[in-house]
């Protein structure tokens, strides 16, 4: 690659300043692998050797070609395209997770995967072949006809098998609920079958819909987009940016989990790609395991709210609401700056507590010698200026995207080449340079593109099941109105307390959103908690951004916080404490949805005056400091209860706008910040 390597800090002790020893071990590849196959369904993948890996492999790629072709040029009917696409996606969850965890026989596919395979594959395929036929019979014809009913029932279970190995149970707990529920309410066998099968609320409803015409073609963007080296520049710009300063390569992997996490789209992979590079220089910097683990994890999990990518369900949150893709992520740049404001902060502060150093300025990065590494932007400049200016679909903006991260792979070559030719002073030529640029001297490929196809149609299937199963419960809710009475059951709770209404779908959020994909849980989320919020009084934009941060942060929330296991695992920490720690460190994200209800102008929503934004975004940035602190324990020295108390009070009421708890705030942090100071310079 044309930028450097990730530091090595075995080569320097930075640990804490009094000498202290501490624990630098950290978990290997094999300790990860174990806890990731136990924890996390994708991470739990079949093994292929030889010619069948082969062979999977170009069927992977196949359909990572198939979705860019469909996307761009094809005029199918939407039934043919949603149905071929989710019968290819069955095929490829069959070949790719084996039924249960645990070790895996290479080359081994059972028969009853086989038939459970073509069983799948074939009830979706005969609705792509039949689909005008379906589309001009009558209702009554179809559910008076077993044949029809039959293939429903059978393309119904087998999503639902591949979901339980490539997902797992939570969400198909509660898509088996809702089902059983649609029964209860004198549903029969047939007419749910064709509601959720043939129907347009069912699994071919909104989220197959986008994420076979959107989501898919962003994965595969992202999949080429990593192979570039990105991931390596964001993490030595980091580096050159904080890195020197106290407890830096915590500091580092906020930045880096940040900009790596936007472009993954899961907080599970973000935390062991760029966790395995950054939890060990913590640990070597003098952070204790937990909390290195719990770093990661709270950073990679705030890529899914990082603009411009937001793990894909910007596009989802976008069609739901009929907006511009732009007007979303315009109104997600100001929460997501605070949610990383605040774990920085914490960081920081645990640095100053500990006595932490940085690291030696001699082994970072310079920041003028990655300016010429710029270049690997390039392909996410260009999506975003493509989308952004609604000159294109966004499909066709992530086509063009793609072909922009092979044109920057093939620069990326040339300039290594040229690079070495200097450090070796030798003199390259034409040659050499045609030479490197197709990758023969290593670097980005032709293989690579063949990998990042592959990787891409892999990644795009847990995402495809877990939209079609939550298109299962968005169908189960509108057959049975359950919306209507779940909105009517938590709005009688509450009362007349808006907070406890808040309160009360916060919790909803964060149990449906337990090991669910982003896209998927955002999907739950849009159908179930957001209207509830909307009958309440909330603005939707408001309603749906709220939805989604508590559905995103069950990856860091005990028990399932699938995100702070991984962390754990590589950090050599305990899970149940990495998940805690990462929950304190994430606080930003449990309170700024609050904000959202409470005072929508912080989402750019309604006429709000220049003057009192900008102020608005100061009192919330002194909030964040506040609440940072007052959890930490830590200021500029060890809090006692009362002035944490103080602090996380007085940070609370600047997060919240408005003059008097703008007043109160500045009050309570003033009075801690003289009062600690003072005890700082009496103790020296």
């Amino acid at each position: 690659m044309a930028n450097k390597q990730p530091l090595d800090l075995n080569k320097q002790a930075v640990g804490p300043s009094d000498g202290a020893q501490v624990d630098t071990s950290t978990g290997s590849a094999a300790d990860v692998e174990a806890v990731m196959r136990k924890y996390d369904r994708e991470s739990n993948t079949r093994i292929w050797e030889g010619t069948p890996k082969v062979v999977v492999s170009c069927i992977l790629a196949a359909f990572s070609l198939f979705c860019i072709y469909v996307t761009l040029f094809a005029n199918f009917l939407e039934q043919v395209r949603m149905t071929s696409f989710m019968g290819l996606v069955i095929v490829m969850g069959f070949l790719t997770y084996p039924a249960k965890k645990g070790n895996v026989r290479p080359n081994s596919l059972p028969w009853y995967d086989i038939v459970l395979m073509l069983l799948g594959a074939c009830a979706f395929f005969f609705y792509t072949f039949k689909a005008h036929d379906i589309l001009n019979m009558r209702l009554k014809e179809l559910l008076t006809d077993p044949i029809y009913t039959t293939v429903a029932v059978v393309g119904i279970l087998v999503l639902a098998e591949l979901c339980r190995r490539s997902v797992g149970l939570p969400i198909l707990c509660v898509a088996v609920f809702f089902i059983i529920y649609t029964f209860a309410n004198g549903k029969t066998l047939s007419r749910t079958a064709y509601e959720m099968f043939y129907g347009d609320n069912g699994i071919l409803g909104t989220p197959v819909s986008v994420c076979s015409k959107y989501i898919v073609v962003f994965i595969i963007f992202g999949a080429f987009l990593e192979r570039t080296g990105v991931s390596n520049f964001f993490i030595n710009l980091a580096n050159a940016i904080t890195g020197r300063f106290a407890g830096g390569p915590a500091k580092v992997a906020v930045i880096s989990s940040a900009l790596c996490g936007m472009v993954s789209g899961s907080s599970v992979g973000n935390t062991v790609t760029t966790g395995s590079m950054t939890i060990p220089m913590m640990k070597k910097t003098g952070y204790r395991a937990e909390f290195a683990g719990a770093v990661e994890a709270a950073a990679s999990t705030g890529g899914q709210i990082m603009p411009p990518i937001m793990g894909a369900a910007a596009f989802l949150m976008a069609d739901y609401l009929g907006v511009p893709y732009s007007n979303i992520i315009v109104r997600a740049i100001l929460p997501a700056v605070l949610y990383f404001l605040g774990i920085f902060i914490s960081v920081h502060l645990e640095a100053k507590k500990l006595g932490l150093k940085g690291i030696d300025p001699a082994m970072l990065p310079r920041i003028k010698s990655l300016i010429k590494d710029t270049y690997l932007l390039l392909p996410l400049i260009v999506l975003i200026w493509l989308v952004c200016s609604n000159t294109r679909t966004m499909q066709f903006s992530a086509a063009v995207s793609i072909l922009v991260a092979i044109l920057v792979g093939v620069i990326s070559n040339i300039a290594t080449y040229y690079r070495t030719a200097k450090e070796e002073n030798r003199s390259a030529d034409a040659a050499g340079a045609c030479r490197a640029a197709v990758g023969m001297n290593g670097g980005f490929t032709v293989k690579s593109i063949f990998e990042s196809l592959e990787a891409g149609g892999r990644s795009c299937v847990t995402v495809a099941v877990a939209c079609g199963i939550a298109g299962v419960i968005c169908g189960c809710i509108t057959v049975t109105g359950l919306a209507n009475r779940l909105i009517s059951a938590i709005v009688s709770v509450s009362g007349n307390s808006m907070l406890l209404g808040l309160v009360l779908t916060m919790f909803c959020c964060i149990v449906l959103g337990m090991g669910v994909p982003t896209t998927a849980t955002y999907c739950i989320m849009a159908s179930t908690c957001a209207p509830i919020l909307i009958q309440m009084g909330v603005p939707q934009i408001a309603a749906h951004f709220f939805v989604f941060y508590y559905g995103i942060v069950a990856d860091i929330t005990p028990p399932v916080a699938l995100a702070a296991y991984a962390g754990a695992a590589i950090a050599k920490g305990k899970p149940m404490a990495t998940g805690v720690t990462a929950t304190r460190l994430a606080i930003g994200a449990f309170i700024i949805p609050f904000v959202f209800a409470y005072t929508p102008s912080i989402l750019f929503i309604g006429d709000v005056a220049w003057y009192m934004m900008v102020l608005n975004v100061i009192t919330a940035v002194l909030g964040m400091v506040g609440v940072a602190a007052g959890l930490s324990g830590y200021l500029f020295a060890n809090m006692n209860i009362l002035e944490r108390m103080m602090m996380i009070g007085g940070g609370l009421c600047l997060i919240f706008p408005g003059i008097l708890t703008d007043v109160i705030g500045i009050a309570l942090l003033a009075l801690v910040a003289v009062w600690q100071f003072a005890r700082r310079g009496k103790a020296a």
